[in-house]
């Protein structure tokens, strides 16, 4: 397993089985294929192409994002570079650590976008505002 303690995001591959059934993807938390104990999961699902999701920055929270039917694009931004990065295969994830400015959309019509959180929600470590985020990132 990569080591993702300096890291900020990186699209992660689970293992895939299949056979004449069908196909089983594994993602197991505490370090095994998810680089942290899960503490919450939800998704996101019925959203349009043009509907942004996220825009918001997290303190300490690190996700692992998994389209696991349809796709979606994720403008990931660090501060410093910003990236987009399509999920459109049930194997991949996208890790994202903590500070890391995330905007999901262009969700296909049979879009189910999973997250696993590592930890619960709390609303006071959640940056809603881009220039303040970037104002935190350039103050560490």
């Amino acid at each position: 397993m990569k080591n993702f303690d300096n890291c900020k995001y990186s699209v992660i591959e689970f293992k895939e089985f299949g056979d004449e059934r069908g196909n089983l993807v594994v993602a197991e938390g505490s370090g095994f294929d998810i680089p942290f104990d899960i503490r919450r999961v939800f998704y996101m699902y019925g959203s349009d192409p043009d509907i942004i999701r996220g825009n918001h920055a997290n303190r300490y929270t690190k996700f692992v994002l998994i389209n696991v039917s349809g796709s979606s694009k994720v403008l990931v931004d660090d501060g410093e570079k910003k990236e987009i990065i399509v999920l459109d295969k049930p194997r991949m994830g996208l890790y994202l650590g903590p500070m890391v400015w995330k905007e999901m959309y262009d969700f296909s019509p049979d879009s189910v976008l999973l997250v696993l959180a590592s930890e619960h929600y709390i609303d006071s470590e959640y940056i809603r505002d881009y220039d303040a985020f970037i104002k935190e990132i350039k103050e560490q």
